[in-house]
């Protein structure tokens, strides 16, 4: 030990370091006292977030078309080829695809009307019970947006858009919203912002992608519905009907010859609706679920048609209107009972039947309901038209020799 270290003692002749070590052990021996103070999580909520812009928003929607041209434009391909094949068949074509549509998207809003019932409403008017009523107003609505009339976003302004949707905020126009009839939860918004404003921001921001196909478009405006707050949250039934018109809005329209009007979507599944991930992904789903929904809609064509061909050659010894007009009815819708084919074609009821029963017999129809009454009858799928399906048929084969089959 160095004998010439210098210490520092205190006034009582104690070394400095001795009582800082002797403070430290009695410090640790105070276990009662608090300890220093540590940093608490913070459990505010976060502050408010900048909003994107809209050029961001429409920007990352066409970096998602970039990403998804192949298939954007294989899509595309099969829209036209189904487009050609309506304007060459009757109108009931349209009317048969519209009701299939829209009894699949009614599994979407959780109404859950099957074809028996939508075909029942849409042809008699049909309905029982009070909420089950109110569906079928909605999918009536469905239908007539789906089979024709004016576009929502074909001339600019919204007076198109309150057009399409039949809804007003001013008395005595359009649909009410008190009305009996309205669905429930179009009541949620009532005493919200106008609807005029709501839907001048979504065409806002629709023509700013007026460059994206209308298939991205349509898209795009499906996912931003809601942003706008144009329908309640858990209705999407307004915001996919209005998609799957803008989805064709490019197909050149005829009043001689109409094409496809709506592009089918839930024909394909509800993964093309689900609002998870980033645009590409959002984009994809949508180009995977219309892919599958034309490829559904175009066998239900090659049906019908290789059907209709059969039933014309097997019902030629059959005299008078009502054999024509009930081959033509099956054709236009989905499901027929004898009630339906009474009205729609005119004729007696004992006649209609005679006429359902006859095809029946010769396995034309097939009764479906099982029952003694309300029966219902669908057409039967051939031999000819399996084999002729679009699923079997065009496996594999590109776009191109597509429509040169057509």
């Amino acid at each position: 030990m160095n004998r010439f270290r210098q210490t520092d003692l205190d006034d009582d002749w104690v070394s400095l370091e001795d009582m800082e070590a002797a403070e430290d052990r009695d410090d640790a021996d105070l276990w009662f006292l608090p300890g220093p103070p540590e940093e608490e999580p913070d459990f505010l909520p976060p502050g408010p977030q900048p909003e994107a812009k809209e050029s961001e928003i429409v920007d990352a929607w066409r970096a998602a078309e970039a990403g998804q041209a192949a298939q954007l434009a294989h899509v595309a391909a099969r829209l036209g080829i189904l487009d050609e094949r309506l304007r060459r068949g009757p109108a009931g074509w349209r009317q048969r695809l519209a009701l299939i549509e829209a009894s699949e998207l009614s599994w979407l809003t959780q109404d859950r009307i099957g074809l028996d019932r939508l075909s029942l409403y849409m042809a008699l008017r049909i309905s029982t019970a009070t909420n089950d009523a109110q569906a079928l107003y909605r999918m009536g609505w469905t239908v007539r947006r789906l089979a024709g009339g004016p576009g929502p976003v074909g001339t600019p302004g919204v007076a198109d858009l309150e057009t399409f949707l039949d809804r007003r905020d001013r008395p005595g126009q359009g649909e009410s919203l008190k009305d009996t009839k309205a669905p429930i939860r179009m009541q949620e918004l009532e005493d919200r912002e106008a609807f005029e404003s709501r839907a001048a921001s979504w065409l806002a921001m629709m023509r700013q992608a007026v460059d994206l196909h209308p298939v991205t478009r349509a898209c795009m405006g499906f996912h931003l519905w809601h942003v706008a707050e144009l329908s309640p949250i858990d209705d999407p039934l307004e915001a996919a009907v209005t998609a799957a018109r803008v989805a064709v809005s490019d197909l050149a329209s005829s009043l001689n010859r109409p094409g496809a009007i709506f592009a089918p979507i839930a024909m394909g599944g509800g993964g093309g609706f689900r609002a998870i991930g980033d645009p590409a992904a959002r984009l994809s789903r949508w180009l995977n679920a219309m892919e599958s929904a034309v490829f559904a809609g175009l066998r239900r064509l090659e049906e019908i048609e290789t059907w209709n061909e059969a039933a014309a050659e097997v019902m030629a010894p059959l005299s008078g209107k009502t054999p024509p007009m009930l081959r033509e009815l099956f054709t236009s819708w989905p499901l027929v009972s004898a009630q339906m084919a009474e009205k729609l074609t005119g004729a007696h009821r004992a006649t209609v039947q005679r006429n359902i029963d006859w095809m029946e017999e010769r396995d034309l129809v097939r009764e479906i309901t099982g029952q003694g009454r309300y029966r219902m009858w669908r057409i039967v799928e051939t031999r000819a038209a399996e084999s002729r399906s679009v699923v079997g048929k065009h496996d594999g084969i590109l776009a191109d020799d597509l429509f040169g089959m057509l």
